[in-house]
């Protein structure tokens, strides 16, 4: 590994990040696509998010349901996603990053979650700020579990149709 170089600044640059070495180059070049994949998909699902949570507003003093839904549907989505990358693979290497980070990423909103339980609790709905906050975190985990075990199942259904149809075809 080269040494550390000079930079004009008089401070040393990392030789990990130094692009004049051909073995950094190269790592930048396979990579240089996730950041502009990523922030385009999470400028979709952010605004996915901002059009549901404008269209379906938050009753004074209730629960915020738009968040939810988009909170658990995202994270339905993402049980979804997850079985595709990592269970069935051959999925493009840019696909993860794009649409779980990005969109999804960009689409789910516990930040606002949080907020909102906050904003409950504030204004005396302690009631309501509790049934948010355990509900929305019970859903989004059963939520991720049930994309997950939908997506499975329905791939081995494929599988079996798909391979009755071929025994079929071959007597």
């Amino acid at each position: 590994m080269p040494e550390p170089q000079p930079s004009p600044l008089g401070a040393t640059v990392d030789p990990d990040v130094d692009l004049r070495v051909a073995p950094t180059r190269r790592e930048w070049s396979s990579h240089r696509w996730v950041l502009p994949v990523v922030a385009l998909g999470g400028m979709l699902g952010a605004t996915a998010r901002y059009l549901l949570a404008t269209a379906y507003p938050a009753p004074a003093g209730g629960i915020p349901w738009a968040t939810f839904t988009i909170n658990v549907t995202g994270c339905l989505l993402i049980g979804v996603l997850m079985v595709f990358v990592v269970e069935v693979g051959g999925t493009h290497p840019l696909l993860r990053p794009f649409l779980g980070v990005g969109v999804l990423g960009g689409y789910t909103t516990f930040s606002t979650y949080t907020v909102e339980t906050l904003g409950l609790l504030r204004h005396g709905e302690t009631a309501a700020a509790t049934a948010y906050l355990l509900l929305t975190a019970l859903a989004a985990l059963l939520a991720v579990t049930l994309g997950a075990f939908a997506t499975r199942g329905t791939l081995a259904l494929v599988h079996r149709r798909r391979h009755r149809t071929d025994r079929e075809a071959h007597r």
